[in-house]
């Protein structure tokens, strides 16, 4: 009977430990799992990881960190889907709308990222300039920063910005200067119909811009391929 109460423990206390997901950098605490997750949408849907495609079906989708094509030349996701919080898709939604009138539209290449990805990205390239610090997470963990450009409706091509996107680069600077007159209008135009709904541009990445009210989201490490 004792042999098998310790094997019980021994159990009960493993399974623990396996569903108890620690960090490096930050107190566990501060990070949602999906278990939390599930109980803040349900007390304030707004609060709902939703997929983009689904509410801007027109809207572009170029995945870099679904693909080998990024700074870590690895895939960090299994499912190329884009997802964020409900009111930062449904500001998106009224950008989308603006740009199209003018014959252009978005192309992303990132939005809600897993807080574990973000410690994949520092300890590969661990300048706060253009990783996140873990100690504090990212805007993308909340489900409230997008990584995009823009693109010309007609030929599906991008407009010409200072840089590609995720470079490090001094000319990626939000309000980098020394550039031709045509991509500066072009990022300034970006810059322009994304602040009218509610982003801000951060200013090492001319490609990032954090919804206004990223403060009332929990930072989150869920599989994307679990939403």
């Amino acid at each position: 009977m004792l042999r098998r109460y310790l094997i019980l423990l021994v159990f009960v206390v493993g399974s623990l430990h396996v569903s108890a997901q620690h960090y490096k950098y930050i107190d566990s605490t501060k990070i949602c799992g999906v278990a939390r997750y599930k109980v803040q949408v349900k007390a304030n849907p707004d609060k709902q990881l939703v997929e983009i495609k689904k509410y801007i079906p027109q809207i572009v989708l170029d995945l870099r960190y679904a693909t080998t094509n990024n700074f870590m030349h690895r895939r960090m996701y299994t499912t190329a889907k884009a997802f964020a919080r409900l009111p930062v898709v449904k500001a998106l939604q009224q950008v989308e709308a603006e740009l199209k009138t003018q014959g252009l539209g978005l192309k992303i290449y990132d939005a809600y990222r897993p807080y574990s990805i973000t410690v994949n990205f520092y300890e590969m390239a661990p300048d706060t300039n253009f990783v996140a610090d873990p100690r504090k997470g990212s805007k993308h963990n909340r489900g409230c920063a997008i990584d995009l450009s823009l693109i010309n409706l007609k030929t599906g091509k991008e407009l010409d910005m200072p840089t590609g996107f995720d470079s490090f680069s001094r000319k990626a600077g939000a309000n980098y200067m020394d550039l031709p007159a045509q991509q500066i209008s072009n990022r300034e135009l970006l810059k322009t119909v994304m602040a009218k709904y509610g982003f801000k541009v951060i200013s090492t990445e001319w490609w990032h811009y954090d919804f206004t009210g990223w403060p009332e989201y929990e930072l989150l490490d869920i599989p994307v391929q679990a939403l």
